[in-house]
């Protein structure tokens, strides 16, 4: 019985110092992340996991990126969230990690922290598009119109003729009293979409 137990010990050591060799070595790596692409384009979610699972190395951030988007797709969210947040620890400017982390927190209706990860991403890249956007959109939703509007005006003026910025910013506009450039910016959200219903029904509710 103890020679058993000893052998069992033996093979599991073995196994473990197989899978640290395997997650060392740059081929088989490359090998895991090729089978993970071609099943995750058959929509084989769980085997393109354990194929990046073979040469986990929890201080790579590529990998804990792969998994982070993997588990998002297979729908575990809280194992998405988990490896993606490793990956920004890895790489502490990483925005990449940070806009797949708000993924998964945004499933799980953690709003308070996918703010907290956009503001992250905002002081590594205050111009970051998506970020400030969404960052907008929650402060909207949460009734600080002023807070989004900052947010809504940056993205209008880096980039004049975006229809989502111009809207979101128009209604901010309307709900500080600032009815006058919310015209403006609704009408010229019917030069970007000719016609559009939600910016039409805007106008009509404007006094």
């Amino acid at each position: 019985m103890e020679n058993l137990k000893k052998q069992i010990a033996l093979g599991v050591a073995f196994l473990l110092s197989l899978q640290m060799v395997l997650a060392q070595n740059p081929a088989a790596q490359q090998q895991a992340f090729k089978e993970s692409y071609v099943q995750e384009y058959n929509k084989q979610y769980a085997d393109a996991i354990a194929s990046l699972n073979k040469v986990y190395d929890e201080k790579s951030y590529e990998i804990n990126l792969r998994l982070g988007w993997l588990n998002y797709q297979n729908k575990n969210y809280q194992q998405s969230q988990q490896f993606y947040q490793k990956a920004a620890n890895l790489k502490s400017y990483s925005v990449e990690a940070r806009l797949g982390l708000v993924k998964p927190l945004a499933i799980l209706e953690n709003w308070d922290k996918v703010m907290a990860t956009y503001e992250e991403i905002l002081k590594i890249d205050p111009q970051n598009y998506t970020a400030n956007y969404w960052a907008g959109v929650i402060n909207y939703n949460r009734k600080k119109y002023d807070v989004a509007a900052k947010l809504f005006e940056k993205i209008v003026n880096l980039y004049p003729f975006d229809y989502d910025g111009n809207y979101m910013l128009g209604w901010s506009y309307v709900n500080l009293g600032k009815t006058a450039e919310a015209k403006i910016l609704f009408n010229k959200g019917l030069l970007n979409k000719p016609g559009d219903s939600s910016c039409l029904d805007a106008l009509s509710k404007i006094k």
